[in-house]
């Protein structure tokens, strides 16, 4: 059912990419490889995942769509490429689950090139505003099965050095939000 739910918020996250033929694209936590449906069939895909068993997921359904994608058990907080690897990193519900956000998007910043795309969806509190008691207390019940909803996307991404340049609600009203930053062509 939430997989059904997402699809179309993860097609509307991807079309906002600007792609080009032959881009390096990675997906950080990418599950069982949901968004591969929704990408490009001319850009070379590397993926990643911290449970060997969603990769193993993920190169089942790779196979079954007659995708090659590089995968790789890893860590989203410890990508092991090289800095400036990557024209796009692809963050679809992996911020609200990391257990250091800055550190995890610090690294999507450290493996993109210069003018790179950043491509994140996920449940987001608003930003203008910190959590409230209520949201707060929500966020104790989501936290036991791995998730906070009180995650603030602009203060998180603009921390990491990223500048953001859509910031559409997908799912929920406004609480599950894609995003597209870049990363300025000066921090090449």
């Amino acid at each position: 059912m939430a997989e059904r739910a997402f699809r179309r918020a993860r097609r509307e996250s991807l079309s906002q990419i600007e792609w080009r033929p032959g881009m390096k694209v990675l997906l950080v936590g990418a599950g069982t490889g949901l968004d591969l449906p929704w990408l490009p069939e001319d850009v070379a895909l590397h993926a990643t995942d911290l449970s060997p068993a969603m990769v193993k997921r993920l190169n089942r359904r790779a196979d079954a769509l007659g995708r090659t994608v590089h995968t790789a058990e890893m860590d989203a907080e410890r990508l092991a490429y090289a800095d400036g690897e990557f024209d796009v990193v692809v963050m679809h519900l992996i911020v609200a689950v990391m257990p250091d956000p800055a550190r995890g998007l610090a690294e999507a910043h450290r493996v993109l090139k210069g003018g790179g795309q950043l491509c994140v969806m996920d449940k987001f509190q608003p930003d203008a505003r910190p959590a409230g008691i209520a949201r707060r207390a929500m966020n104790t019940l989501t936290t036991a099965i791995a998730t906070d909803i009180t995650r603030r996307a602009r203060p998180l991404l603009e921390g990491a050095g990223f500048v953001i340049e859509r910031d559409t609600p997908v799912l929920l009203g406004s609480l599950v939000r894609a995003l597209v930053a870049r990363k300025p062509a000066s921090d090449a």
